[in-house]
């Protein structure tokens, strides 16, 4: 077993996700950096899993959904957040991409102590975890996108107009219970001010 002394500076890249910017083709309102975004992500895929666990019969880890979630886009340090249209314009691009993220994930990987490697390479990599727990992540990261769209909405910024609409329809066809459920249950009120907040107990 390695000792104590071993060096890594897997968390010191990890640090760094607070200062890369997401949506960076568009002005934005409110600013949001991929470490803020990770944490949103993770609490929404945890109640994602627990919806789908409590209501609808579902059998998901919720805590590895939400583990695994905070690290959905740790590549971002090394490849920097691209935006959306850009990552999907082509399929040659889509498919660079991807292998530009594994070899970023193996990078990272190799960064930790290896008595722990193991433990991450199913938080890091995506090609170890579980579908199912994939699936709640993308559907959580859409949700955060979408709520991103409707705080610039509501503060006047028409850049996120498109997005805003193109999440909105990508969400509604999703044929998850859990995902519908969150949406009725917990989106509305994400756009009320905090007085509004205080008046709904």
């Amino acid at each position: 077993m390695e000792k104590n002394t071993v060096s890594s500076s897997f968390y010191a890249y990890l640090t760094r996700l607070r200062w890369i910017k997401r949506w960076g083709l568009k002005r934005n309102a409110h600013e949001e950096n991929v470490m803020e975004h990770s944490w949103e992500v993770s609490v929404i895929a945890h109640a994602l899993a627990l919806i789908k666990n409590r209501y609808f019969n579902g059998t998901v880890d919720a805590n590895a959904v939400a583990t695994a979630a905070l690290y959905h886009d740790i590549t971002e340090v090394i490849t920097g957040d691209l935006p959306t249209p850009i990552k999907y314009h082509s399929e040659e691009i889509r498919n660079a991409y991807k292998e530009i993220e594994k070899q970023a994930e193996i990078e990272l990987l190799n960064l930790l102590p290896s008595a722990i490697r193991a433990d991450f390479e199913g938080l890091i990599c995506h090609d170890k975890i579980p579908e199912e727990h994939l699936q709640i992540i993308k559907s959580a990261d859409k949700i955060s996108a979408y709520l991103k769209c409707q705080a610039e909405l509501k503060a006047g910024n028409l850049e996120f107009e498109v997005a805003a609409t193109q999440l909105a329809l990508k969400i509604a066809e999703s044929q998850q219970e859990e995902v519908i459920f969150f949406m009725q249950a917990f989106a509305p009120s994400c756009g009320l001010t905090l007085d509004g907040l205080m008046k709904t107990y």
